[in-house]
């Protein structure tokens, strides 16, 4: 049967719909970078992200500096979700080619055992190398495999089997050390391999000369997975500690940097010249030191309590002094020793004689508190990224009053959030008068945002498109470390 035409009903009732932009996303404050030299990961993939402790073990077994910082970090309560592991070069490394990762069909042994006569050719260094005549037959797994090409290649390369993949690292370092595919053919009789090693479809990493840590920071610095960095490599000098936090404090986005130190120095009242004292002087309010005589990783346990920190939730600010540090034993300080921590700003996880131990003091090099460096840090990006949404999301958001009114009512639900947190508390505002705020005036919300009229704004601006300066009162709420009392007793 013949279908009649119709009209359609747009004609009549027209509907359109518009999908509306993705806000942009919030910072991870929590996201901790633990930084070693273990060649795990190699230079080019730099960061690796782990969810478990299980599986950095994997990667780096259970004696390795960056297990026993992520082990720490891992044990906090509540307990952080995920952590980085970092790349630093400290010394020089070596070119390599990393297959892809097999499937768990190509991962089956039989494969690899019908071969008898097989073959690869690499250039290690700039020179053909050629493993040729290589009978599986009676490798059991793939680590036999990968230790018969080894043999094959005669000390210029080591193949290694990952658990998913196979690794061909160069026997050299430097600049100059480099592993590819040759294109030369592998010739004869022989059964070439490279297919089923999956070393057809690898990616070569060259070599690279030793750097310093910070010329490393300089470079995890382009990641912005990370807020808070903790180096956790053996012998780090205190001028090379120095120099990468220096490199942290003028870091934007804004960052953080924790350092261990097992130096008696800081514990000596009459030291001086120590890590703490020297980066005490020189002001640094992103980095944080902790010293531990026992655990070489113990700022990794203080990151993993600061990371637990939801700045989205209801009263989770914390100041981390009272606080544990899992894996690290408390120090048996001496009034003297902790005094001395105290006055060069080294953090400690101390006893007490009451059978308790706690961290103390949770401050920065340069006297910073840590909890507020770590939650003003937030509160920037959250007034940042509430406002970008703002303009990206909108239409438009006019030169005018309803403007001002957008912009002012976004900026308070960002302040808002600091309240709900624990940041930010009504008090009194001993700050500069601007706006109607003056001197002495009670916040009696914590806050206050004061946006100079468009109608005052200078012409150049206007066409320019700006917004009328803003100014923000915010009062912290601050967190009780010492208690008086004096008691009054009458017979």
């Amino acid at each position: 049967m013949a279908i009649a035409p119709t009209l359609p009903v747009s004609r009549v009732v027209n509907v359109a719909v518009e999908m509306s932009p993705t806000a942009a996303a919030l910072r991870n404050f929590g996201a901790v970078l633990i930084l070693g030299d273990s060649a795990v990961i190699d230079i080019a993939e730099r960061i690796r992200e782990y969810s478990s402790i299980s599986d950095v073990a994997q990667d780096f077994g259970v004696t390795a500096r960056e297990y026993l910082a992520a082990q720490a970090f891992f044990s906090q309560s509540p307990r952080p979700s995920r952590v980085l592991i970092g790349r630093w070069a400290q010394s020089a490394t070596a070119g390599l080619l990393r297959g892809r990762i097999l499937t768990q069909q190509e991962q089956q042994i039989d494969a690899f055992q019908a071969i008898t006569n097989g073959a690869i050719g690499l250039t290690v260094n700039g020179s053909e190398k050629k493993a040729l005549a290589l009978d599986f037959s009676s490798a059991d797994n793939l680590n036999a495999v990968a230790s018969k090409i080894t043999t094959a290649l005669a000390g210029s390369a080591t193949v290694a089997w990952t658990g998913s993949r196979f690794v061909v690292t160069s026997s050299a370092t430097g600049t100059s050390s480099s592993v590819v595919l040759s294109t030369q053919a592998v010739g004869g009789a022989y059964t070439n391999i490279a297919a089923m090693t999956g070393l057809d479809d690898a990616v070569n990493v060259n070599g690279a000369a030793a750097e310093t840590l910070a010329a490393c920071v300089n470079a995890l610095c382009d990641y912005q997975s990370w807020y808070a960095l903790c180096p956790v490599s053996g012998a780090i000098s205190d001028l090379a500690e120095i120099e990468a936090a220096g490199v942290i404090e003028a870091a934007s986005p804004s960052r953080i940097i924790a350092f261990t130190t097992q130096n008696t120095a800081e514990i000596d009242p009459a030291g001086s010249g120590s890590l703490g004292a020297q980066l005490k002087a020189l002001g640094y309010n992103r980095t944080l030191v902790v010293y531990s005589s026992s655990s070489p990783v113990a700022a990794a346990s203080v990151l993993g309590r600061m990371a637990s920190v939801n700045f989205e939730g209801s009263n989770t600010c914390i100041t981390l002094k009272f606080k544990q540090a899992p894996g690290v034993v408390a120090e048996n300080l001496r009034t003297s020793q902790a005094n001395a921590l105290r006055a060069h700003n080294v953090n400690v996880f101390a006893a007490y004689q009451n059978d308790t131990a706690i961290l103390q003091e949770g401050v920065m090099s340069g006297g910073w508190f840590a909890d507020e460096t770590h939650g003003l840090d937030w509160l920037q990006n959250r007034v940042e990224t509430d406002l970008w949404n703002l303009l990206y999301t909108s239409r438009k958001v006019g030169q005018d009053d309803s403007g001002a009114t957008a912009i002012i009512s976004t900026i308070n639900k960002s302040l808002e959030q600091g309240v709900t947190n624990g940041l930010i508390a009504p008090g009194v505002w001993n700050g500069d008068s601007f706006g109607a705020l003056e001197t002495g005036d009670t916040l009696s919300t914590g806050y206050y945002v004061y946006m100079q009229p468009f109608d005052e704004q200078a012409r150049s601006d206007r066409e320019a498109r700006k917004a009328p300066p803003i100014q923000i009162a915010v009062k912290l709420k601050g967190a009780v470390h010492f208690v008086d009392v004096a008691i009054t007793v009458n017979r």
